[in-house]
């Protein structure tokens, strides 16, 4: 369907006004915007474009920071129930969440009526009778993730770049391409949702044990004690690692709960988890190496595999490159690996994760 000429024309000068440091003009025009929309797809742009403006008027606006990237990040997920397959509102919505968790902002606002002039699920329902009714098929009226697990990040395999240096001294460039399992659904979908928001690029694998598999992922602390899932599943660390919505608003304290039956071989990506609860994975991962892992099926989620790899420009298996990272140094002696002495003498970095076409 064609684009109104109108609405084309509001979606350019409120872009414009965004990117000139005038997000609230942007939003008065969106606002006037929204009723000029004749289908979802329409509807999904425009509410982007608001969380757009409402991100950059939260960078300028400190003493309403929290208000305004809440009700962005609100923005962000009614854009995402129109069109639920767009990468960009997927990867715009969870750099905000990032800056927001680095500001200790929880992500809800609660329901209101007017985001600043931005139509909210609740208020277009107030406002508009029959139309809106139906849009609650399309479950406009939920804010929950857990009621809803958005489609876009349920395919697709991970590209992950990376860098070492070997027991000779000698700086190595290597790739690997994972494909990630559909029968572990939530796992997958938290790599995918961490990979979108960067997470994890710059991160080291601060965990390296030759003959068995090489672990990183955590974008906190970069020691293992740390790293969250990157979507609400409903279980929560600070409950107990049990099935609860108290951290729904708290990305920090969300985990996977166990999704067994995928066997440990080589070259498998699986799910480190806390030892107290075989429900408490959050972004932490390891690389099976070629000696294979079967000793930890049925306690450990494997939910993908590495398929190819590439070191210094040639071609070779992923498996390859995951041996090739298990048998640098460790130590100040760079002696074997072990989980005695499982940080490398220099970093093994993850220099960046993306998502792929498979």
């Amino acid at each position: 369907m064609p684009i109104p000429e109108d609405l084309q024309s509001s979606w350019d000068e409120a872009i414009k006004l965004t990117d000139t440091n005038e997000p609230e003009k942007a939003l008065e025009i969106l606002r006037n915007a929204w009723k000029l929309t004749e289908n979802e797809a329409q509807r999904a742009r425009t509410r982007r474009y608001a969380a757009d403006a409402g991100t950059e008027l939260g960078k300028i606006d400190f003493s309403n920071q929290k208000k305004h990237w809440q009700k962005a990040h609100k923005n962000y997920r009614e854009a995402l129930r129109f069109d639920p397959k767009n990468k960009e509102t997927r990867r715009k919505m969870n750099k905000l969440a990032s800056l927001m968790d680095e500001k200790a902002i929880s992500l809800g606002a609660g329901f209101q009526l007017f985001d600043e002039g931005n139509p909210t699920p609740l208020g277009l329902i107030v406002m508009m009778t029959g139309l809106m009714l139906a849009l609650v098929s399309f479950k406009f009226i939920s804010d929950s993730f857990n009621d809803e697990i958005e489609s876009e990040l349920t395919s697709g395999d991970v590209l992950m770049e990376v860098s070492w240096t070997d027991i000779d001294g000698i700086n190595h460039d290597g790739k690997i391409w994972i494909e990630l399992y559909n029968e572990t659904p939530m796992h997958s979908q938290s790599f995918r949702a961490n990979v979108d928001a960067q997470r994890y690029d710059g991160t080291i694998f601060h965990r390296i044990v030759d003959g068995f598999m090489i672990q990183g992922g955590d974008f906190e602390n970069g020691d293992g004690t740390g790293g969250h899932a990157g979507e609400f599943f409903g279980y929560c660390a600070n409950a107990g690692f049990s099935e609860s919505n108290i951290c729904e608003n708290d990305m920090t304290n969300w985990i996977i709960p166990e999704e067994f039956g995928q066997s440990h071989e080589p070259g498998v990506i699986a799910a480190a988890r806390n030892s107290q609860s075989v429900d408490s994975a959050g972004s932490q991962f390891y690389l099976v190496d070629s000696d294979g892992a079967t000793q930890l099926d049925g306690q450990y989620t494997a939910f993908g595999k590495a398929y190819k790899g590439e070191i210094d420009g040639t071609e070779t298996t992923g498996i390859a490159v995951i041996d090739a990272i298990s048998q640098v140094g460790c130590g100040l002696n760079q002696e074997t690996c072990t989980d005695n002495n499982k940080l490398s003498t220099y970093p093994v970095q993850v220099k960046s994760a993306t998502m792929v076409n498979n």
